[in-house]
Parts: C-alpha cells; structure tokens; sequence
C-alpha cells in the first residue's frame, strides 16, 4: 500500500548534521516553519539493498509547473492528497527530469565535494545562511510524538519528514511502499535570485516502469533508465496556446531520432491528468518528425503542464514539461 501520510514541508533550514556509513546514514536537517514547530528532515544516502550507492540528480536552475502549484501552501506540514492534480511528485509520470541524467555518489567519503553528504550540504548549508529561502521537503510525515525529544536535534516533540527519495517501482521487500504521485524530494527556493534548486534521489534497484495503480514494478519490464540520448522517439515541441477560439487546435511534434524507421502504431501522447490520444499510424523515417494533432480531450492547459509519450504496450518512451511562461506566447510553439 502507498505511503501513509505523503505531504509537503514548507519550512527554513536552520542545521544539519551527516551520519556515519555504519548502519543505514541519513543525512539529517533541523527545520523550523512560520509558527515555530520544530521538524527533521532524514534524507536517505544509502540504500539498505546492493547496489548501495544512491542515484541522485541535481537541478540548479529547476524549471517545472510543480513549483507554481506550490504557490499559496502554508507554512509547515501539507498532506497532498492522491493523485496528479496537486503539486505531487512522481518520477515516472510527473517528467521532472530526464533519469538518464541520474548518476551515483557514496554515502561518506573522506575529502570534500565527493560523496552525497557533501552534494546535500553544499545545497542545504546556502538555505541555512539565507533566511529569505525556504525548503520544500516532499515525502512522509512521521510524528509529532509528544513526549518523545528528537534523536538527532533533541527538541519535543519529535517530528518531521522521511522517505525524501523515489516512492515506487521498489524491489519485493520494500514493495509495501510503492504509489503513484508520492515521491519524495527536496526543493529550495531563494526568492532574492527567483530560483529554485531541486535534488532528486533513488535508490538502484527501484524500476522506471511501474503500475499507474499501484506503482509496482511492472512484470516481464525491462525498468532500466535509459543511456543518455538513448530514447529513439523523442517529443520535440508542442503547440501549447494556439490563436484562436476555443477547443484550440494543440498539437505535439515527435522526432525519430534513431538512424532506422519505426512504426509507432498503437502509440498515444498522454496529458498530465492520464488522458490520451492516438499517435498517427504508419512508419515514421530515420530523422524524420511527426506532428500529432491533439483530440479525445487531451488538454494542454496555459498554465504549465506535462507531456508524455507511451508505446503500443503503454510504457513510457519519453516525457516533457512545460512551464506557464512557456506557454505565455500565444501561438508559439515550445521547443524541448
């Protein structure tokens, strides 16, 4: 079953602390919303299954519409409800990032800048030192526990924020926690330079293909990332904000990219909200594009979205996002 109580953590960092390789290291910031309430971010940077060593990415210019949902939460803790129409994250279906683009670090090394306890410091440390930024930390709740001092930072109650890494797709002995759209991860806004910073964690043995239900590891699926320019098909530009009257005639624009014609038959783009249309029919040339126009309700709103592409089998072959600047220029089309 899903994560028990998925949410968000609206906050200001105010210390850290790094952990030991021994055991299963965390690495550890105290945090503090607009009320006072004490909470802990445990931020996972070793895997308790081999391969160990965590895969991370980092987005130092983080451009997504999931920031603009944010806009208007409170301070502290907000339960996100299920599903793709908050500001949830989902590593498969929500196309925050390219995993091709994941790489992997040890937990703890001696020496600076070289393992993941240095990566989160150097991020987490600026957001302590300015008390304009604040963290966003999506994950599951645990606490408040009234009578009980927090383990690492000492203050009552003990409460915060674990699970800050990729939530589904996990191997058979952590499959109790898999869920779509409840994905852990960590944003930081610095509003003096208006921009976010976004860091994203999985472990290695979690698959990319996984149950639009149940977030599973899909059966007899190969749930590997992709290499690096590895995707053959490729979503290139959308036509967001047509002139026009409404229904607007949107559209999507796909690139062979690998050196051999493909038939894409059985294919479908699909929006943000899960719906989708079919993608023309017939042999689609080495270097060639295919313009999809958009019907059957799938909807590109102005206000930022996501595109994905599926396969005849409905696994995802390739995803984009958009932003509501992006889409501002009306009867422009965005170019990925």
């Amino acid at each position: 079953m899903p994560l028990k109580a998925y949410g968000v953590l609206i906050t200001r960092a105010v210390d850290t602390r790094r952990e030991g390789a021994a055991g299963t290291p965390h690495y550890q910031i105290h945090l503090t919303d607009d009320s006072g309430t004490h909470f802990r971010a445990a931020v996972n940077v070793l895997s308790a299954e081999r391969p160990s060593e965590l895969l991370y990415l980092v987005s130092e210019d983080f451009q997504h519409p999931v920031t603009a949902r944010l806009e208007g939460l409170p301070s502290g803790w907000n339960t996100l409800l299920p599903g793709p129409g908050g500001p949830n994250l989902d590593f498969v279906r929500g196309n925050l990032f390219d995993p091709a683009q994941l790489r992997t670090l040890p937990p703890d090394a001696s020496g600076p800048d070289n393992d993941l306890a240095d990566l989160l410091d150097h991020y987490v440390r600026r957001a302590v030192d300015d008390p304009e930024a604040r963290l966003y930390v999506f994950g599951e709740r645990f606490g408040p526990e009234p009578t009980v001092k927090d383990k690492v930072f000492g203050f009552l109650p003990g409460n915060g924020v674990h699970d800050i890494h990729m939530n589904q797709g996990n191997s058979r002995r952590f499959s109790g926690d898999d869920g779509i759209w409840q994905d852990g991860g960590l944003l930081i806004h610095f509003p003096a330079q208006s921009r976010w910073v976004a860091i994203f964690l999985a472990f290695q043995s979690q698959s990319w293909h996984t149950d639009d239900t149940t977030g599973h590891a899909l059966e007899g699926t190969d749930g590997s990332r992709n290499e690096p320019g590895g995707q053959p098909v490729r979503i290139v530009a959308a036509l967001v904000n047509p002139r026009g009257p409404a229904p607007e005639a949107e559209s999507v624009t796909l690139l062979n990219a690998s050196a051999d014609p493909l038939d894409p038959t059985g294919w479908r783009v699909q929006d943000r909200l899960g719906h989708s249309c079919a993608v023309p029919p017939g042999p689609l040339a080495a270097g060639a594009t295919l313009l999809v126009p958009l019907t059957d309700g799938v909807q590109l709103g102005n206000q930022g979205g996501e595109i994905t592409l599926l396969d005849a089998n409905g696994l995802k072959v390739h995803g984009v996002s958009y932003t509501a600047e992006q889409a501002a220029r009306e009867g422009w089309t965005v170019v990925f």
